[in-house]
């Protein structure tokens, strides 16, 4: 399912790009994105800087930009507004992978006795490929910064993606699913899954905002560095999901921390 997930978006990603181009005559611009994630989920104790630490990854991408302020067809501006010289449209496919494991004060080396032994020996991960859109809001004049060589253009974004996720679960002390090596919160059923634990994967929709800024390198090219948070609908994509009417803790779905740094190329 996830394969052809991966291929289903690549078509849709690349064919979107070419449609809109073709339609309506925007320029385009195409980029790649990598940085590390920090995998925010029921693995650790909320709040605890070792989690946050600890629980990180990595992540990649292929983003496409519509640029509004000049068209390609015609190799000239568009009609000067305040929509064409602030907002970009862009489009991403991206995967993110982080391994997981517990932290915090349950798992530290004073606490003795099979509970906390059996958090110690949990081990994690998810993979997750995504594909959306975001809209970029620039407060200062694109134009302007497209035409100055090492200026900064500063921006902050928001939009949804669509995700597959992959999750695995395991433990250093054998199968988990068992008292001996599953810790007993883990054990009850979760909405709709036998345990709060769990290897299958499945589908989500999320929210992703940016804040970030673009580095005029060259005429056709720019930097970029990008801090995102994205929130996902669901509290499966870790495979973590203890009951949350019995377990209060556990109150949140899953999201992520992406601080990414990318290349963006200029097509027209």
């Amino acid at each position: 399912m996830t394969s052809k997930f991966r291929i289903v978006s690549i078509f849709l990603f690349f064919g979107f790009s070419n449609i809109a181009q073709a339609q309506f005559g925007f320029s385009q611009e195409i980029g790649v994105i990598v940085g590390p994630v920090a995998f925010q989920s029921d693995y650790g104790v909320r709040h605890d800087l070792s989690t946050n630490a600890g629980n990180t990854g990595y992540g990649i991408g292929i983003i496409h930009y519509l640029n509004f302020s000049y068209k390609a067809d015609c190799n000239c501006y568009t009609p000067e507004t305040y929509f064409n010289d602030h907002f970009k449209l862009r489009s991403e496919l991206s995967y993110n992978k982080t391994e997981l494991r517990n932290f915090g004060q349950w798992v530290d080396p004073i606490k003795t006795g099979l509970g906390a032994d059996q958090l110690r020996a949990m081990r994690g991960s998810t993979d997750v490929t995504n594909i959306g859109i975001q809209l970029e809001y620039f407060p200062f004049s694109i134009r302007e910064f497209t035409s100055t060589i090492e200026s900064w253009g500063p921006f902050i974004s928001l939009g949804g993606q669509f995700s597959s996720y992959n999750p695995k679960a395991w433990s250093t002390m054998g199968p988990l699913g068992t008292p001996l090596t599953t810790f007993p919160k883990y054990l009850v059923p979760s909405e709709g899954h036998a345990t709060g634990l769990t290897s299958e994967g499945g589908t989500v929709w999320s929210v992703v905002s940016s804040l970030g800024t673009r580095y005029k390198l060259a005429p056709l090219s720019d930097l970029m560095v990008d801090f995102r948070l994205q929130y996902y609908f669901s509290d499966w994509v870790d495979g973590n999901n203890p009951n949350k009417n019995l377990f209060k803790e556990n109150k949140a779905n899953d999201w992520l921390v992406w601080f990414n740094v990318g290349y963006i190329y200029y097509l027209e």
